[in-house]
């Protein structure tokens, strides 16, 4: 499972090039132009809808395609691109896809829908690449099953460091989080990261080093 940070630091490049694929990094119209975007590290393009709705400020489709077309000139492809949502509105979230899907679909990049409080997987549009597991946190973890046991691409948003063995258990394929390098010292963040990342990979890695 990947960790994807909305933030990097040193700590995080080495962990990209001694585990590859263990860690990459989630950009958004708010920052992306904070965070460097190195060759050798993977990332994603989320939308700032949650922090949108979370602030109570108006979602900006203008800054969403300025990213896209910045992340355009650099000729590199993302992982995934998150379509906007409207978080804890299913019907919002799905006429949202009608109008904005195309957008990430004709650069050629993966699409990933965000679902949202209340929805089943019925619901989601055949031509998404990628599960989001956005919601609110009372909703997401308790249904996180329902989309790891249906889509073989889950992503779950805003996830704590004590939550990444059980996230990777259910079938993630990555998770992010914005704050895990707040306060990183702290018993519950950079030491349960290191913990994660450098444990059963560490040991997938020992055989190959036997000569």
């Amino acid at each position: 499972m990947m960790l994807l940070c909305a933030h990097s630091n040193r700590i995080w490049h080495y962990w990209a090039g001694k585990y590859p694929g263990s860690v990459g990094v989630l950009l958004s119209p708010a920052y992306f132009r904070k965070v460097p975007l190195d060759p050798w590290m993977p990332f994603v393009l989320d939308n700032d809808a949650y922090g949108a709705w979370r602030d109570k400020k108006a979602w900006s489709q203008r800054a969403w395609l300025e990213m896209f077309a910045a992340i355009r000139l650099t000729g590199r492809t993302p992982l995934w691109a998150a379509v906007p949502d409207v978080v804890a509105d299913a019907q919002g979230t799905l006429d949202n896809w009608q109008r904005y899907a195309f957008e990430v679909q004709r650069l050629g990049w993966p699409t990933a829908f965000c679902v949202q409080d209340g929805m089943t997987p019925k619901q989601v549009p055949k031509d998404a690449d990628v599960i989001f597991v956005g919601g609110t946190d009372a909703w997401k973890f308790p249904n996180l099953h329902l989309w790891t046991g249906n889509f073989p691409r889950v992503h779950c948003g805003r996830v704590a460091p004590s939550m990444f063995e059980r996230c990777e258990q259910m079938g993630c394929e990555s998770v992010d989080g914005s704050s895990w390098f707040v306060g990183a010292s702290e018993p519950n963040k950079l030491p349960t990261i290191a913990r994660f990342i450098e444990g059963h990979r560490r040991e997938r890695l020992e055989p190959e080093l036997v000569f």
